[in-house]
């Protein structure tokens, strides 16, 4: 089910399954978001939680038993309640029960509000640690925006950055590759995304924009200190994800135990953890 909210410039709307926004949109009805093609991607923003990305095996190790978790962990395939709604403001809620624990044993809640503020849309993760010690979590967003071929995504920052990537079983390969060299840009053309996704870290910047020059218009994208950031689409595809990753893929390397695991998180007993992207479409 969808829900719902809107304030003077734009509306957004949330699907309860999985907390993925599902819409955002000016009030003249331009649509923002990828609007989820299943020819060639069937995604629009899903929530990515407990891990990001792939799993080696889909396992991992807590307290020396063997657990297995899917591709971008439970949250994206599980139904959400709605917490809260109000004009402007949505807030979801997905906690652990004995099915998620099969999966993965700890206890949580997981909160994802959407808000319209002003000309913003901001959306908010909240990781609330239920577990009687500590639990081991990523946390990550992948929202898929509206582009053309030739558009530009431009950092806050010249950066020099090299792109980490995943091999055909979605892992990390140790070899990087440079993308960006004392520079701001990175033009979107067919080939960008041939060899999968950008993963990127060390990034000085804390916000991107998506410059779209055809339809006169720039999307100004917040993301923050998060540690890695994915950027992707399928090859060729009238779309961009700007992904803010508080964990990465596994690499074939054994990290053993899940709290080796290279990018992971992790919280005390009745801590939380929290952070936030906002996106903002400005005329150029």
């Amino acid at each position: 089910m969808y829900y719902k909210i809107e304030n003077e410039f734009y509306t957004a709307s949330v699907d309860d399954m999985g907390a993925q926004l599902h819409s955002f949109c000016s009030k003249q009805g331009e649509e923002y978001l990828w609007q989820g093609n299943p020819d060639i991607w069937y995604g629009q923003a899903p929530v990515l939680f407990p891990f990001i990305g792939q799993l080696k095996n889909d396992k991992f190790i807590y307290n020396g038993k063997e657990y297995s978790c899917p591709k971008h962990g439970l949250a994206r395939k599980l139904l959400f309640k709605v917490k809260s709604i109000e004009d402007s403001k949505v807030v979801f809620s997905l906690e652990s029960d004995e099915n998620t624990l099969k999966q993965y044993p700890f206890e949580f809640e997981l909160l994802i509000a959407y808000e319209l503020c002003g000309r913003k849309l901001k959306a908010t993760h909240t990781v609330i640690n239920k577990t009687d010690g500590k639990m081991y979590f990523s946390i990550g967003a992948h929202p898929g925006f509206n582009c053309e071929i030739g558009d530009v995504i431009e950092f806050e920052k010249a950066e020099t950055l090299e792109t980490q990537r995943i091999d055909s079983e979605n892992l990390i390969i140790e070899q990087k590759f440079p993308v960006l060299d004392d520079s701001k840009e990175i033009v979107i053309t067919k080939e960008l995304f041939d060899n999968d996704a950008l993963i990127l870290s060390g990034i000085e910047s804390e916000k991107l924009s998506i410059v779209s020059k055809n339809l006169g218009r720039k999307l100004e994208f917040v993301f923050g200190k998060a540690p890695y950031l994915g950027i992707w689409a399928k090859p060729a595809a009238p779309y961009v994800c700007i992904e803010p990753w508080y964990g990465v893929n596994d690499s074939h390397e054994d990290y053993g135990e899940v709290s080796n695991k290279v990018g992971i998180q992790s919280l005390e007993a009745g801590e939380s953890f929290e952070f936030s992207w906002t996106a903002e479409v400005v005329s150029l």
